[in-house]
């Protein structure tokens, strides 16, 4: 199914509302989901809004307010109270970026949440407001270690942002070697996932969807994205979360921004910024390779790509679902 633009962000407005949330919420969630879309993460755009409608039906709703727990005038945490992430992490990176503003640096992390989205957009969002971000969210046990073949730790995002004198350099990686989102599209299309990058739950390689659902995914980069992955899950036990978090809830969110100028001028670290992704680009590529791209470059002009086409691609077992929660009761 084709949509424009404005289509799939309606359609997914529709959705969210009808899972009970607010205009503005379900705004901001539209938002979030389409921008994965445009950025070419089919996996955790619309989909992603089954898979929610999916998690409220086996938990029920147990929704409630986002209260600010403690606040300094450098930091805060934030108790989600089992709202999504989209909400609860905007919520962070707002209040982060308030405070970095007017101090120079901020830390706030969150738990009790579930589903933050990309980091990136949150760092989007830092260096529009001239900000370097650092970013971090652990999950539940979906990851085995290196060398395991039991979940251990989430897929565990990390991300970094800095602001140039043009657009920012963002870096926003997994920790997994397949994201969950790419497991459960995989499935509700009947497609098989890539050779070495799940376990079912007997411990042996699997391609099925399911089994790697019920097993765990491999790290990336072996010990050392196992590593990094460790580092993830610790950060958001800093942010509140348990330890292992369970099923799909109790994640922790942690983000911390700084101004450039803390450490010298800013106008000087942004035009080193935009003059040090110029030398990356301009490096010679290996032979028959593509020109060499600084992070973002890829997903930034994926969006650019798609709003001037306003086309969203959607597979059609895929759009019936979410016309059908669009158009459920609440």
């Amino acid at each position: 199914m084709r949509l424009s633009v404005d289509e799939a962000r309606a359609l997914a407005a529709r959705v969210m509302g009808a899972l009970g949330h607010d205009e503005a919420e379900a705004a901001l969630i539209a938002d979030h989901l389409l921008d994965c879309e445009l950025r070419g993460a089919a996996y955790g755009g619309l989909a992603r809004a089954i898979s929610i409608a999916e998690r409220f039906e086996r938990t029920g709703d147990r929704r409630r307010p986002i209260v600010v727990r403690h606040e300094t005038p450098v930091s805060a945490r934030i108790e989600g109270g089992d709202q999504l992430g989209y909400l609860v992490a905007h919520r962070a990176t707002t209040i982060a970026i308030d405070k970095a503003t007017t101090s120079g640096i901020a830390v706030v992390g969150a738990n009790d949440t579930w589903y933050t989205g990309m980091l990136s957009h949150y760092a989007e969002m830092a260096a529009a407001a001239g900000l370097v971000s650092v970013i971090a969210s652990n999950a539940s046990p979906w990851v085995a270690p290196h060398g395991a073949t039991e979940g251990r730790f989430g897929t565990n995002p990390i991300c970094f942002g800095f602001p140039s004198d043009g657009e920012p350099v963002i870096w926003d990686i997994g920790t997994s070697a397949i994201i969950h989102a790419e497991v459960t599209l995989a499935g509700r299309l009947g497609q098989p996932i890539p050779e070495g990058v799940a376990f079912g739950p007997d411990g042996a390689p699997t391609r099925d969807p399911a089994a790697a659902l019920a097993g765990a995914f491999a790290a990336w980069g072996g010990h050392r994205g196992s590593g990094l992955a460790i580092v993830v899950q610790l950060l958001g036990i800093m942010a509140g979360s348990d330890p292992i978090p369970p099923d799909l809830a109790g994640f922790g969110f942690v983000i911390v921004l700084m101004k450039p100028g803390l450490l010298g001028p800013e106008d000087v670290f942004r035009r080193n910024v935009t003059a040090y992704g110029e030398a990356v680009r301009s490096a010679r590529p290996v032979p028959g390779g593509e020109p060499v791209r600084m992070p973002f470059d890829r997903s930034r002009a994926a969006r650019a790509r798609r709003l001037a086409d306003d086309a969203i691609e959607i597979p059609d077992v895929l759009h019936a679902r979410l016309v059908a929660l669009a158009e459920r009761p609440q």
